[in-house]
């Protein structure tokens, strides 16, 4: 990729990887690697917008550095507000850089609230594909296997988001993605299940309408939109067709099926720590159902398990919220025997 774009700067943190690499960078690509790799090209001088599509809390710091400097944040890392939401919008508040996002969920939500002020918002709703698995009975999850929680029906994306999908984790982290990048109340966030992904997300108006926004379920919308803000640009994508839709259906999450958005829920309520931690024990348990260590519903009991045994606080610094995803990793692992 370096080749066919030939950056000016790359940034690799494992310095064993970044030997290997260097040389084959293309002439004139600086390389810089180590624990502040990410944080360094982050923040380079030539830098205009910062796109955060790394997966993970790994996100964290590199954004947060970003913001410091004042660079906006286009943000793909949804994990980056989740462990750490109140910090990062207090520094990109401080330094007037903005953080737009580019999950589909989230933007449609940017996009959808320029139809209105502030005091005049309900509620946000967040849409739900509701995955692989939405009417799969549940008492057939212990017999889950790899490929079948892979396979989304609407999007194709990473294995680890897939997996969050598939459990509803992700609407969870979106909920808490949607508290801090908008600065709503978590109990006027609901989210409703809309198995064709073609409504992103809607807002509620305090006087009953709704402002949706729709478009073809391809990723390259909501990448676009990030970068282009505050500006449109024009493009020749495929357009969706309103006369074929057809019948648009939403469902009542059920929550017994899918308790992740409700532990997100309770993460918010317990305070700052609490959201790491349930990031945290999340990426934990992922990478083992991925390597065939545990079970499809040992994922969420984990989460459940971990939030069990933590007490919250409030979080003040950066390295702070990172010091509670290690106890939430190591709790998580704890329990998994790994």
């Amino acid at each position: 990729m370096a080749n066919e774009l030939r950056p000016a700067l790359v940034a690799v943190e494992d310095p064993e990887a970044a030997d290997r690499l260097r040389p084959h960078l293309p002439p004139g690509a600086r390389l810089v690697s180590g624990a502040g790799a990410l944080a360094a090209a982050a923040t380079d001088d030539a830098v205009d917008r910062v796109v955060a599509g790394m997966v993970g809390a790994a996100g964290v710091a590199p954004v947060a550095a970003a913001l410091a400097a004042g660079k906006g944040v286009a943000l793909a890392n949804k994990e980056a507000l989740v462990v750490a939401g109140h910090l990062l919008t207090a520094l990109a508040a401080r330094s007037g850089a903005a953080i737009v996002p580019i999950d589909s969920e989230h933007v449609a939500l940017h996009q959808a609230l320029r139809a209105g002020r502030p005091e005049e918002v309900e509620r946000l709703i967040l849409t739900a594909s509701g995955g692989p698995f939405l009417d799969r009975d549940p008492s057939t999850f212990d017999a889950v296997t790899r490929s079948e929680a892979l396979r989304h029906p609407t999007w194709s994306m990473g294995e680890k988001i897939s997996i969050d999908s598939a459990t509803l984790v992700n609407k969870g982290l979106e909920l808490i993605e949607a508290r801090w990048l908008f600065d709503i109340a978590p109990e006027r966030i609901a989210v409703v299940v809309h198995p064709r992904s073609i409504v992103h997300s809607l807002v509620e108006w305090c006087d009953g309408s709704l402002v949706a926004q729709l478009a073809p379920n391809d990723m390259i919308f909501p990448i676009q939109y990030a970068l282009a803000y505050p500006e449109r640009w024009p493009n020749r994508f495929e357009r969706l067709a309103p006369e074929r839709l057809g019948t648009l259906e939403f469902r009542p999450l059920d929550e017994a099926k899918f308790p992740a958005v409700s532990l997100a829920r309770r993460a918010l309520a317990m305070g700052d720590s609490a959201t790491a931690v349930l990031n945290a024990a999340n990426e934990i348990a992922v990478h083992a159902f991925l390597a065939g260590r545990i079970r499809f519903p040992a994922i969420v009991e984990t989460i459940a398990r971990v939030l069990d045994l933590h007490r919250a606080t409030a979080v003040a610094s950066v390295d702070a919220a990172l010091e509670w995803d290690g106890w939430g990793r190591r709790e998580a692992g704890r329990l998994l025997g790994l």
